[in-house]
């Protein structure tokens, strides 16, 4: 995928402009057989603040994190309605490489939530993707029916910073092919957190 991305033609979008142009085409992804949403976790450590349950987890409350996250399930299930309501589902593949990562654990018991709600997310092991990375990690790629393609930038305290947009229509399948393809002989959630996050203890706080 690193080397479909280095071959094509993408256009930088600021923080902000990339929210703009990510919200607009989201609810406007269609209804065909290629309208879904499609996303590609693979990072193991993000920072996301201004998300309240993240906060606690980061200040080490995490009964308070966990809390948090289940006040959000009526906000999940309107949010996963209204996008059933408009045609089409979202898939997330989340790369989970072990030992589990504190922000993984905080992640796993948010994508429960949402898994719960109506997302479709599988977990793929980073051992499975070797054959596709050589050296190098897949990037964090969202896709919007045959809108658009982001490749997710972050900074270097794993902050959102924006994104790079590809609009190319074969790229787009291409890429999708190969998201769907890890999404298939994936793990499906609820197993792997009964598995291996269910009986964790609290996570450590990350630096």
């Amino acid at each position: 995928m690193r080397r479909l991305l280095s071959g094509a033609s993408g256009e930088r979008l600021e923080l902000d402009a990339y929210l703009e142009d990510f919200d607009k085409r989201f609810w406007n992804a269609g209804t065909s057989d290629e309208a879904s949403f499609w996303k590609l976790e693979r990072q193991q450590s993000f920072k996301e603040p201004g998300v309240a349950s993240w906060e606690a987890f980061s200040r080490g409350d995490w009964d308070t994190a966990l809390a948090l996250i289940a006040e959000q399930r009526s906000h999940y299930e309107r949010y996963f309605q209204k996008i059933a309501e408009h045609g089409f589902g979202l898939h997330r593949v989340r790369v989970v490489d072990e030992p589990v990562t504190p922000y993984l654990q905080w992640e796993l018991h948010l994508l429960r939530l949402k898994e719960q709600c109506g997302e479709d997310t599988r977990i793929a092991k980073v051992s499975d993707l070797s054959p596709l990375e050589s050296g190098t990690r897949l990037p964090e790629i969202a896709i919007i029916g045959s809108s658009a393609l982001y490749e997710i930038i972050y900074d270097d305290d794993g902050k959102l910073a924006g994104g790079i947009r590809y609009t190319d229509g074969g790229l787009i399948a291409e890429c999708r092919k190969l998201i769907r393809g890890i999404h298939g002989s994936g793990e499906q959630l609820a197993s792997f957190f009964k598995r291996r996050v269910a009986s964790l203890p609290p996570p450590a706080v990350e630096g």
